[in-house]
């Protein structure tokens, strides 16, 4: 048995430690480290709770407005507020462009580049795999990069800029659209569709995303060349993603994009069938977190750094739903609102490195038409923020979707000021330790039976399958 400490790891936001027990060349058993501190739950505290709007956006520069979108809807529950529907349509489609723009930016600059490596130059297609997707250099950062920033760009219009918007609001947004930038929001729309469509996935968004099962995937990437995506599958294929970083097989999500009375993606858990959601058994494992405290509901959540704790080997806490780890992300959105294709993937391979690029193309091709018919829906001239009053004692819940999984902010109000906010990150679920029953969390358990070395590359593939986001762990 030997034990490896894989890290820091590049192309990965923030500080990420892999422990690896080794053998026979095969991973045993794994734990996942963030060494790395911030504290923005004891920085929030005694603030006013509007200044919640400020500081959360600056926990990630990745996934700002995920974190706006969720303290503003913390606010509004504590404030009994529903917000102006032009205002709900412009965060749900700022909260959109950064989620979409999230899954581009991952799978041709983060993803992609390790299939450049020279661990696999005897493959048939790395010299294709190298031109293309190498790091920097590759010709499709050349071509993705102007596209993504066109895209971007409409969060100018939506929120202000970004990242760290001020405009979201608990009761809509800050910034009311003008006829104009209604006419703009939807041209760059279909600008950035068009790239898409004839770059990644070289065809119409609605073809793939009305594929219902790996068979129809595998049929629709053999009928035609089909762009960046097209070759990954067939680098998936060779390589057997499918066996790689087999999940827990319990999905989360917290459902997104609040339509009308529902929402555009649902809310629940899956495990083989589908669950309502009961947020109330959420809780937070501390046991082998540098932390004090004991296993509670995030709304009375603690958190008090112990680094010297003798069990401890992570700031990160352990989420658990009714004491089981959960995946989250684009996969477990996909998953619980019920997409075929999503579904038959998991049910064939479970959650895997293949199955969750997918997802996340899948998810493109299911939000950019949606976004299209949002920008419509907008009413210049309309109100885009209501107005309401802050307790001076109160609680309230904001749970979002951001591109990497279920996020989570809890917050409560005493004398005017915040006594306790809490947040609970995507990737907190996903690379959580091991909790008192000795459980390991997702990424732990996805790394079991990984093959180790070549550098590591494996490892490698397993780790950004889920697309961590180190520094919104450590929050």
């Amino acid at each position: 048995m030997t034990r490896l400490i894989v890290g820091p790891f590049n192309r990965v936001e923030g500080d990420l430690e892999v422990t690896l027990e080794v053998q026979d060349g095969i991973v045993a058993e794994a734990w996942a480290g963030s060494p790395l501190y911030r504290g923005f739950e004891q920085i929030l505290r005694g603030k006013h709770p509007l200044d919640a709007l400020m500081f959360a956006p600056r926990i990630c520069g990745i996934c700002s407005v995920s974190q706006s979108m969720a303290a503003a809807s913390a606010l509004a529950d504590a404030m009994g507020l529903v917000p102006a529907p032009n205002g709900r349509i412009t965060r749900n489609l700022a909260h959109a462009v950064e989620n979409v723009a999230d899954h581009f930016t991952h799978f041709y600059l983060f993803f992609m580049p390790d299939f450049a490596r020279a661990e696999y130059a005897g493959r048939a297609w790395h010299g294709l795999a190298a031109e293309r997707f190498r790091a920097v250099r590759g010709s499709a950062a050349a071509a993705i990069l102007p596209a993504r920033t066109a895209f971007l760009s409409a969060m100018g219009t939506l929120a202000g800029k970004w990242p760290h918007s001020l405009a979201i609001q608990p009761g809509g947004v800050a910034r009311a659209l003008e006829a104009s930038e209604k006419i703009r929001l939807f041209g760059l729309l279909r600008e950035f569709r068009r790239h898409v469509e004839a770059t990644l996935f070289g065809g119409e968004l609605e073809a793939f995303a009305a594929l219902d099962s790996a068979a129809a995937l595998e049929r629709w990437a053999a009928e035609k060349p089909r762009g960046d995506f097209g070759a990954f599958l067939g680098i998936a294929d060779d390589l057997a993603l499918e066996t790689l970083g087999r999940g827990v097989g319990r999905y989360l999500s917290y459902g997104n994009y609040p339509q009308t009375e529902s929402q555009f993606l649902r809310s629940g858990v899956w495990d083989g069938k589908l669950h309502a959601l009961d947020a109330q058994v959420i809780a937070e494992d501390v046991s082998h977190a540098w932390l004090e405290g004991e296993t509670r509901h995030p709304a009375q959540g603690v958190t008090r750094p112990q680094d010297e704790k003798a069990a401890g080997y992570t700031w990160c806490k352990a989420p658990r739903l009714a004491g089981l780890p959960m995946e989250t992300g684009a996969l477990a959105r996909q998953v619980v609102a019920g997409h075929p294709l999503a579904r038959d993937l998991v049910l064939k391979h479970g959650g895997n490195v293949k199955s969750r690029v997918v997802a996340r193309l899948l998810e493109i091709a299911v939000i950019l038409p949606a976004m299209e018919q949002w920008v419509q829906q907008l009413a210049p001239g309309e109100p885009f923020c209501t107005q309401g009053e802050l307790p001076r004692e109160g609680a309230g819940a904001g749970l979002v979707e951001a591109a990497r999984g279920s996020l989570g902010h809890w917050l409560s109000v005493e004398n005017g000021r915040i006594a306790n906010y809490q947040i609970v990150s995507p990737t907190t679920w996903n690379f959580s330790p091991r909790d008192s029953g000795g459980t390991p969390g997702p990424l732990e358990q996805a790394l079991v039976g990984t093959p180790a070395g070549e550098g590591n590359v494996a490892v490698q593939h397993v780790v950004r399958s889920f697309d961590p986001c180190m520094v919104c762990t450590v929050h």
